[in-house]
């Protein structure tokens, strides 16, 4: 036990002394329920089948701002102790299209009667395309932007670990250890791309804290770390009334600020909805804000009739 809390604490100082932060990722508001996406030990850890879609608009008004989809799936295996995944993710950005297959690994292990550690494993491709012939320019003829076309298939590995308790949970992970080239020697000949992934070191937490019998409060994290940009925080503070209706607001650091809005409609299935606006100078006064909705269903593994305790995380 004193071994895993060392290694832990190893890890995570070497993280957040080594590495600064630039995203390429896609961003979530609604990263407390797209975990799988960004965490392998996550797999298996709500004891069901999990089934998460999410879509995510980003700046409304903004021609070829971002827009994301993932769907993930997960489950424990009969001896509890083993989890597996799935994620399927797409993220557009103009005429750059990011797709993404993983299959994930979790070895849970039970420290005491209510906390477990995860350790996971993710192995994947990535498919790049970048079509920068749809692009508008002003010299139609430019041979720089004629057919080009670069696609690519990557491949791509990850590690994370994840601690949980009932109402507590913390994580860190590094989805993205290969940093793959998209240089003009080893990709389309002639591209004017010259660039590569970075390797995106992420640390996510969250409580529970009972405030009453019908109501709960919720508070998450979501820190981000890349080399070459500033570390970005993500704040999530929501309350849950009558374990039925969560309101919450979050916070982003150097791009916005929003709300939350989620709803179960029965013990397994979930509906949440969320709007950013951007307050940074620079895109605050050309875009709409965000749009995202996630649905999560949980199917009650073996011979389980109901979720016997709620599912926080």
């Amino acid at each position: 036990m004193k071994k895993i809390i060392k290694l832990t604490i190893v890890i995570l100082a070497t993280i957040i002394t080594t590495a600064t932060w630039a995203q390429q990722a896609p961003m979530y508001t609604h990263y407390m329920y797209n975990t799988l996406v960004v965490n392998p030990a996550y797999a298996g850890s709500r004891d069901a089948l999990t089934i998460t879609a999410l879509n995510r608009s980003q700046w409304i008004g903004v021609s070829g701002a971002p827009t994301t989809q993932s769907i993930t799936l997960h489950t424990p295996l009969r001896n509890q102790h083993i989890g597996l995944g799935l994620s399927v993710m797409n993220d557009k950005i103009g005429p750059i299209n990011n797709s993404s297959v993983v299959g994930d690994f979790a070895y849970r292990m039970k420290l005491t009667k209510k906390a477990k550690l995860s350790m996971g494993l993710s192995l994947g491709v990535n498919l790049f395309q970048a079509n920068l012939n749809t692009l508008s320019i002003d010299q139609q003829n430019d041979p720089a932007f004629q057919n080009n076309i670069n696609n690519a298939v990557l491949p791509n590995a990850g590690f994370g670990l994840y601690y949980s308790r009932e109402r507590f949970y913390a994580g860190i992970s590094v989805p993205n250890l290969l940093q793959n080239s998209f240089s003009i020697d080893k990709r389309a000949k002639g591209s004017i791309l010259d660039g590569s992934d970075q390797r995106h070191y992420f640390f996510i937490a969250g409580k529970v804290f009972k405030m009453s019998e019908n109501l709960e409060f919720k508070p998450t994290t979501l820190v981000k770390v890349v080399e070459g940009a500033p570390i970005q925080l993500d704040l999530t503070a929501s309350f849950i009334i009558q374990r039925k209706l969560l309101l919450g607001a979050m916070f982003r650091s150097g791009d916005a600020v929003g709300l939350l809005v989620g709803l179960n409609i029965t013990e397994q299935l979930h509906i949440g909805y969320s709007y950013d606006w951007s307050y940074g100078f620079s895109t605050a006064k050309y875009n709409q804000g965000s749009h995202e909705i996630v649905l999560r269903y949980d199917f009650i593994f073996f011979d389980k009739k109901q979720i016997s305790n709620p599912r926080y995380f």
